[in-house]
């Protein structure tokens, strides 16, 4: 039965929506049902049991900079790389402007006029972008306001309840909203107020899932794991390098380590009840290491993917990628946060952006709620930092991530088969390269051709009786 699911799920992949196929002509995520948590805890997946892995984009300041028409160009764009969410910054003041220069909130917290601010209105902006992202078959995962508002007593408990209110009344026959509490900030600051904002939607709202967006190099897990409206973890992985620390991280972590995004999700899902989790900000593409220094080197396309596939084979139920140009919608005028040059329409050309969706698609062509991070997988020694491989497989696939393809000692005999088909398949433009049939037992892979950081490649094995990848298969 897994092996006909696998081969479905092919044969949606060869149909799915493309640059030429409008969403209205595909088929709509929330068709399948409500998200929902599976029931052993570890993923996203929808009422009638879809899978759904969380490729999510950082588009932060979408409702406060973008018109509709350009609003339109993003999501559509969004939809075409492969991406099912977008994470925005709900506001990202008390009040917000939007590009219509209207506020979000002209009367505090009292939303009782709110509808009479025209069609431009923020909150008749925010209802189109919500609309239009429907229609592309995108969630918006609405950080409800963003934390350091909230640090900075901008709003408290009985506010939280009034525009939670607000809020849950608005959206909470949306199908495409995911809540999103906090933003960017430890949970034990302003403890009651997130509490506040996150039963009150909740109470209003049971059907759509919620989550908590933590502070850099910290989870959710430290402070919410065990609370009733966290449906699953996110963590933050953050913008600096290993050497960067200010043993600020999460306890399971020590900082210096905490590059090592793979971390965080195995110390998630090693926490009991288990429930999803997933690195909701990694370091941006084209942000400086260390964030606020632009003379530092910046992150590139390779990191990007190297922070998705260590943290999603280790475990997690989906990945958020992000872009600097992108998460603030910079013009390109000047020079944005954080060194940003580049407009945000140059930023969606770039590599890391469209190379998410390879990432996607080999997912979603296994059988997928089989799967588990396995490192014993990988026979021997595993590398270090950079040389880090990370295995994940069921029942009778595996896949490793090298980033530096180093030579790596593969142990075929964790899955099923005497015989196993072996694929090199590629982050950069989801290419496979058939490489034989190999015994059960131990086999050294990698160390051909160019090695070292940025040379990452996935291997793949699956049990010869499966029939997830033609042999002549060339790309995903």
């Amino acid at each position: 039965m897994k092996h006909l699911i696998a081969t479905l799920a092919l044969s949606l992949l060869a149909t799915a929506c493309t640059p030429r196929q409008t969403a209205s002509e595909a088929a709509l995520p929330w068709e399948n049902g409500r998200l929902t948590v599976s029931p052993d805890g570890r993923y996203l997946q929808h009422e009638n049991g879809t899978p759904f892995f969380w490729m999510g984009n950082t588009g932060w300041l979408l409702p406060e900079r973008l018109t509709r028409e350009e609003a339109d160009f993003f999501l559509e764009t969004c939809r075409e790389a492969g991406y099912n969410v977008v994470q925005v910054q709900t506001v990202n003041g008390v009040p917000a402007r939007n590009a219509y220069d209207k506020l979000s909130m002209p009367d505090g917290f009292d939303f009782s006029r709110i509808d009479d601010e025209g069609p431009d209105g923020y909150w008749q902006h925010m209802d189109y972008i919500i609309r239009k992202a429907e229609q592309e078959g995108i969630y918006i995962g609405m950080v409800c306001i963003w934390g350091g508002l909230v640090k900075h007593g901008q709003m408290n408990e009985e506010q939280a309840v009034a525009y939670g209110t607000f809020l849950a009344d608005r959206y909470k026959d949306a199908p495409n909203i995911v809540w999103i509490i906090g933003g960017d900030i430890r949970g034990d600051i302003k403890t009651e107020v997130w509490e506040a904002l996150a039963r009150t939607i909740r109470a209003i709202d049971p059907h759509h899932l919620m989550t908590f967006h933590p502070y850099g190099r910290t989870s959710s897990t430290e402070w919410f794991h065990d609370a009733d409206w966290l449906d699953f973890n996110m963590f933050q992985s953050g913008h600096r390098r290993y050497d960067q620390t200010r043993g600020d991280g999460d306890d399971r972590v020590q900082a210096s380590l905490s590059e090592d995004n793979w971390r965080y999700v195995e110390a998630g899902l090693r926490m009991h009840p288990v429930k999803p989790i997933l690195d909701a900000e990694p370091s941006y593409e084209e942000i400086p290491q260390g964030l606020h220094d632009p003379e530092e080197p910046w992150w590139k396309a390779p990191d990007a993917r190297r922070y998705a596939y260590w943290s999603v084979f280790a475990g997690a139920c989906g990945h958020t990628y992000g872009h600097n140009s992108i998460m603030q919608m910079h013009t390109g005028e000047g020079v944005g946060a954080y060194g940003a040059r580049k407009s945000w329409r140059e930023g969606l050309q770039d590599g890391g952006f469209n190379q998410m969706r390879y990432l996607k698609r080999l997912m979603l062509t296994f059988p997928y709620f089989e799967r588990i991070g396995d490192q014993s997988v990988i026979a021997g020694e595993n590398g270090f930092r950079y040389d880090r491989a990370i295995a994940t497989r069921g029942d009778d696939y595996l896949l490793v991530y090298t980033y530096t393809n180093r030579p790596m000692q593969i142990d075929l005999g964790k899955i099923s088969g005497e015989q196993k088909n072996v694929w090199w398949y590629s982050p950069t433009d989801g290419s496979l390269q058939y490489i034989g049939t190999f015994a059960d037992g131990i086999h050294t892979f990698g160390g051909d051709g160019e090695t070292g950081p940025g040379h990452d490649r996935v291997l793949i094995a699956a049990d010869s009786r499966t029939d997830y990848i033609p042999t002549d298969r060339k790309s995903l």
